[in-house]
């Protein structure tokens, strides 16, 4: 019986997925856009002991459309999951908004927010170029801390050229998260919009890694001091997806608040079997500290109250579902120790 809330998972609406290729897009990230219905979700969730989980529209949001369209999908999009929600109440919601465009995100993040009741705003890290958290942006965040909004900051391709051979998802979308969460502390978000609860994913980018390098150039750059700076980047809240492996989550961990660690999955970018790669090496890591339930439940309950109310999953009801379940995680956790073979005291 387990009881986590993945607070990274994606919705892919059959419109939506339309849309995306009617404009030519095949691919976020480098990864193809993938087929989504509840029903998948939900079985991947019950064998992996997953209770509840908050669904997003991933990268590019409602960025390939223009400013005249963005609104009209923006607002399909946050309909489509108020009324998912109502249907599987398992799932929760992060509304998307049609950034850049200020005024018409404000207009729908209100209307999501208050009307359709929304778990809370899908961020991307830069929209056509863009960056979370530079300036013209006030008016959002003012009326995101009016409502003590969470802000899912999930990452987008960087604003120029990839390069050869290195696909976007593996690399460039952990430099866009970090240097959305540099904007955000540099220039004094986190600061005036204190009831703004931001949530980083894939374990914050680069942010626990160089966050005292960061917070070194930022002293140069602004005058504040290094202490405030790092305070600031322990505020943010941060997800696992992809992250469940001996090297990222030693770094997070260490660097984290620990009552600020969520569990995500990735689901179904991350297709299953890297999601029970990365949750083998999170229960891995968790197995040797007392914080297994805090990052897999209790952490994210505080944020939404609504999902905590599940009850724990049966990972497997019968003896041919225990069996199933038992040899599929002995060979995603034999092939976490043969990828990395890290002593488990390192781990």
């Amino acid at each position: 019986m387990t009881g986590r809330i993945d607070v990274h998972q994606h919705l892919v609406p059959e419109f939506y997925r339309d849309a995306l290729r009617a404009a030519g897009i095949a691919d976020a990230g480098g990864r193809a856009v993938p087929e989504w219905s509840p029903e998948p979700a939900l079985a991947l969730m019950d064998e992996i002991g997953t209770a509840a989980a908050l669904l997003s529209v991933s990268a590019p949001g409602t960025c390939f459309l223009d400013d005249a369209a963005a609104p009209a999908m923006a607002r399909r999009i946050n309909t489509f999951g108020a009324e998912l929600t109502r249907r599987f109440p398992r799932f929760g919601h992060f509304a998307t908004l049609p950034m850049p465009d200020i005024a018409a995100s404000v207009a729908e993040a209100e209307h999501a927010l208050d009307e359709l009741h929304a778990d809370g705003v899908v961020l991307l890290a830069n929209s056509r170029g863009t960056y979370l958290g530079a300036e013209g942006q006030e008016p959002l965040f003012a009326a995101l801390h009016e409502r003590s909004a969470v802000a899912f900051v999930h990452p987008a391709e960087l604003p120029g050229p990839s390069a050869p051979g290195i696909p976007p998802f593996t690399t460039d979308f952990l430099l866009d998260t970090t240097r959305a969460a540099y904007l955000l502390v540099r220039n004094g978000i986190l600061r005036r919009y204190p009831n703004i609860r931001f949530v980083l994913s894939h374990a914050g980018g680069f942010v626990p890694y160089a966050a005292h390098r960061m917070a070194i150039g930022m002293t140069g750059d602004t005058g504040r001091s290094p202490r405030d700076i790092l305070t600031d980047l322990r505020s943010f809240w941060f997800d696992t997806a992809l992250s469940g492996s001996p090297s990222a989550l030693p770094s997070l961990i260490a660097f984290a608040r620990p009552e600020r660690v969520l569990f995500g999955s990735d689901w179904p970018f991350a297709p299953e079997v890297a999601v029970r790669y990365f949750t083998a090496g999170l229960d891995e890591h968790l197995a040797h500290t007392p914080s297994g339930a805090a990052i897999s439940h209790d952490n994210a309950a505080a944020l939404f109250p609504r999902l905590a109310q599940h009850p724990p999953i049966a990972v497997a009801t019968d003896r041919t579902s225990r069996l199933r379940a038992a040899v599929k995680d002995r060979i995603v956790r034999g092939a976490v120790r043969l990828v990395d073979p890290t002593p488990r005291h390192d781990y």
